[in-house]
């Protein structure tokens, strides 16, 4: 007796094709089911039987020794060969994977890579257009997603219909299709090797077997050629790559995208919708869209929902449809619960057209050590992954919430980013809070087998992870990052062979901008020690010897710049400014970075008399030489009267005018309240601007808008007001002074408190006058 096949062509992810899938198969009662997937996987298609197996969930597969090069099959609830895989696994029937094994594309796809892009071989490149668009066309339709829509997804099989007819009618379609050819060479393979497939299951005794496949296979597995010719096509494969397989968790919202991983279906929460709805699927869907609007405050009510599936119903009248479809649901939530907005029908679309739905899979899967001890982690910590974006504030104080900052920084070493810190909305500027956006990919369980290379567990393969990448990198800017990554990681066990590395590097940089920016990392790094209770006495001594080569050679490093150097030279000069400010406080672990502060400070001042004496390249420009004046005002090193000086000396007629405008922008980046407590220098810079030459007013110009505009918006207004009350006499204007005297014993009983607030040691001791930092002195009080 012959064996009965029986070919289910589907699409694949249809509503409409999952439910023709379960009514045939109740229907022929087979006794052996095949599925189109790859075969590797067959060692573990029993756990999609388990209940802990919640759709949506993927198939990855990767090459063992190349993690990188992974497929994912994607299956939703309302996927067809999902439908059959719980029909076989639910009745303990024999069930198959019959494509071609995933190893033999990635051994394509890694020969492809050696041979490069131009050695393509052009084998596909017959490959047909999408064939369901091509049916549309003939049908006269010019959608074919509206048209497919109609003919299968809409539809239901009526009671005593032949569940098999519709798929006797794709298959004639598709043949029709195909009577010109049109399967590429890849396609050929994997049809000859379904056919072998197929004659095995025969071989095997089963006489009902169900062959559930892409309808565009349909046609080439019904006409059987001979074994050889299959057997000769496969002969042309390569050598197939050693691949390992598990089921992930998937979402909706990756079904739904178009490119790397997705399935490009647009709607998968409509599509489960219909799927999980025997009768019209009208009202429940516009009622959840009401339910939706009104959780967001829009103001919708039953006779909404109403009005809104009679309107989507003559639509379909009016449109020649046999049903409402998606089109015209989203026309009708438009028209009568969003008033006509695009903005609250976005909301709909986005979480109930795609929705959230995270799949799960059972503890039994198949996982690298990796991933099971990351599971751990988030059952211990309690950090569920969730595809829904969510923000998390952690106070590193706490053990609970210090062990997840540390989980989340090696994960991100590890280049699963998971979470991603972002500005915290609760006001605090101390180091003891971190705040995090987290937001959970299914794709990371490629990284994460990718990452297993590195260690059995997420500490391990962070700690390998970052010897690695300091072993390779070429930066010191790169490493002195990888050193705080590994310290507010918790990665004590890499941190000594980074350390390493980075002063064998930074010995032999001479690059005075690689050094300073390298610096900020590093003083960040030392004091994340004061909460994380890390050793770092190693990282002082490095970043005292980056200071001091950072002192030396910066002057040199700053002359002759154009433009675009002086601007990036800049940003390093405050940067490391700041850094040294840090070393330099009480607490700070400046030990063995005496007089540190002051080498900076002389830094600074050769910075600032370096004035051009034969050109532009004689000397420092004046954007530096007026951002060393500012920070020497701001730290109390330099008096007002000589900023005064000075600044008359830029401007007067000696120089030239665009060197005076980068001096004035140096000066007054980053705050201009010092023109309202010192008048003489408005006084000045009014008397400059106004005897500027007509011919190089408009060179200037750009310069001096860009600097006032980042000036606070009261202070421009001031400074406004002033000038147009009347002209400004540099040398007749008096600083403004405060004729009240100082209450010093009323002073000095507030200095304990504030000593506190700033964390100074001597907070405590009676009568004590400790030095309070020039940074927090010249914070608004």
């Amino acid at each position: 007796m012959s064996a009965e096949v029986t070919l289910l062509g589907v699409r694949h992810h249809g509503p409409g094709s999952a439910r023709s899938v379960a009514a045939a198969l109740e229907q022929l009662r087979p006794d052996a089911v095949l599925v189109e997937g790859p075969p590797e996987a067959d060692p573990i298609l029993a756990l999609a039987g388990e209940k802990d197996m919640v759709p949506p969930v993927a198939l990855l597969a990767h090459a063992a020794d190349d993690p990188a090069r992974a497929a994912f099959w994607p299956y939703a609830e309302f996927s067809p060969e999902w439908v059959a895989i719980r029909y076989a696994t639910e009745l303990g029937l024999p069930l198959r994977f019959i494509d071609l094994p995933a190893g033999y594309a990635f051994a394509d796809a890694g020969e492809e890579a050696d041979r490069g892009a131009d050695g393509a071989d052009g084998e596909d490149a017959d490959l047909p257009g999408d064939p369901i668009a091509r049916l549309a066309e003939a049908a006269g339709h010019d959608d074919p997603e509206r048209w497919w829509e109609d003919v299968v997804e809409h539809r239901r099989p009526g009671d005593g219909e032949d569940a098999l007819a519709p798929f006797a009618a794709v298959a004639e379609a598709m043949a029709a299709l195909r009577e010109d050819g049109g399967a590429g060479r890849r396609d050929e393979r994997r049809e000859a090797y379904m056919r072998q497939q197929i004659r095995a299951a025969r071989r095997a005794g089963h006489q009902r077997i169900a062959v559930v496949c892409g309808a565009f296979h349909v046609p080439a597995l019904a006409a059987m050629p001979t074994v050889a010719h299959d057997r000769a096509l496969l002969a042309e494969l390569p050598k197939k790559v050693r691949t390992e397989v598990t089921w992930v968790p998937w979402t909706h919202r990756r079904l739904s995208q178009l490119t790397g991983y997705g399935a490009g279906i647009v709607s998968p929460g409509w599509y489960r919708h219909l799927h999980r709805t025997d009768g019209d699927p009208l009202p429940g869907w516009l009622t959840r869209a009401a339910d939706l609007l009104r959780a967001e405050d829009h103001p919708v009510s039953s006779a909404h929902v109403i009005e809104a599936v009679r309107l989507a119903r003559t639509l379909a009248v009016l449109r020649g449809r046999p049903l409402a479809g998606l089109t015209e649901t989203l026309d009708a939530v438009r028209a009568v619960m969003c008033d006509g907005s695009d903005v609250a029908l976005a909301l709909v679309q986005d979480r109930l057209v795609i929705g959230d739905a995270l799949g799960e899979v059972p503890d039994a899967a198949p996982a690298v050590p990796l991933q099971r001890d990351l599971a751990r982690l988030q059952r211990t910590l309690r950090l569920k992954p969730d595809p829904a974006p969510r923000d998390l504030d952690l106070d590193l104080r706490k053990e609970t919430d210090a062990a997840r900052s540390r989980l989340l920084h090696r994960l991100r070493l590890l280049g699963v980013d998971w979470g991603v810190p972002v500005r915290s909305a609760v006001a605090s500027t101390g180091t003891f809070r971190e705040s995090w956006r987290l937001c959970w990919q299914p794709e990371f369980a490629v990284r994460i087998a990718e990452a297993a290379q590195w260690g059995t567990t997420v500490e391990r393969a962070a700690a390998g992870k970052a010897v690695g990448t300091a072993r390779a990198a070429v930066e010191l800017a790169e490493l002195t990052g990888l050193v705080e990554t590994c310290l507010v990681a918790g990665l004590a066990e890499a941190l000594p062979a980074v350390m390493r590395v980075l002063a064998d590097c930074a010995a032999l940089d001479t690059d005075v901008a690689h050094l300073a920016g390298a610096l900020p990392a590093l003083v960040r790094a030392l004091r994340y020690g004061d909460v994380r209770g890390t050793d770092h006495g190693a990282l002082g001594e490095v970043a005292g010897g980056l200071a001091d080569r950072i002192c030396v050679g910066l002057p040199p490093a700053c002359t002759g710049l154009d433009a675009a150097g002086a601007a990036a030279m800049r940003g390093h000069l405050d940067e490391v400014h700041g850094a040294i400010g840090l070393l330099d406080q009480p607490g700070g672990d400046g030990a063995g970075l005496a007089g540190l502060a002051d080498r900076w400070a002389a830094t600074l001042r050769a910075l600032a008399r370096r004035e051009p004496s034969g050109g532009p390249a004689t000397g420092v420009p004046g954007l530096l030489r007026g951002r060393a004046v500012r920070l020497l005002l701001d730290d109390g090193r330099l008096e007002s009267d000589e900023v005064g000086r000075r600044l008359g000396l830029v401007l007067s007629t000696a120089n030239s005018p665009a060197d005076a405008a980068g001096w004035i922008e140096g000066f007054l980046t980053g705050g201009g309240a010092l023109l309202l407590h010192d008048p003489r220098l408005i006084g000045l810079l009014d008397d400059w601007l106004t005897g500027v030459p007509a011919e190089v007013f408009t060179d200037v110009l750009p310069l001096l808008r860009r600097t006032f505009a980042t000036l606070e918006a009261g202070v421009r207004h001031t400074v406004g007001g002033r000038v147009a009350a009347g002209p400004l006499d540099p040398g007749n204007v008096e600083p403004v002074a405060d004729t009240a005297e100082l209450d010093r014993p009323r002073a000095d009983a507030a200095l304990p408190v504030v000593a506190l607030l700033l964390g100074l040691p001597d907070a405590g001791e009676p009568g004590a006058r400790p030095r309070i930092p020039r940074q927090a002195e010249g914070r608004d009080t």
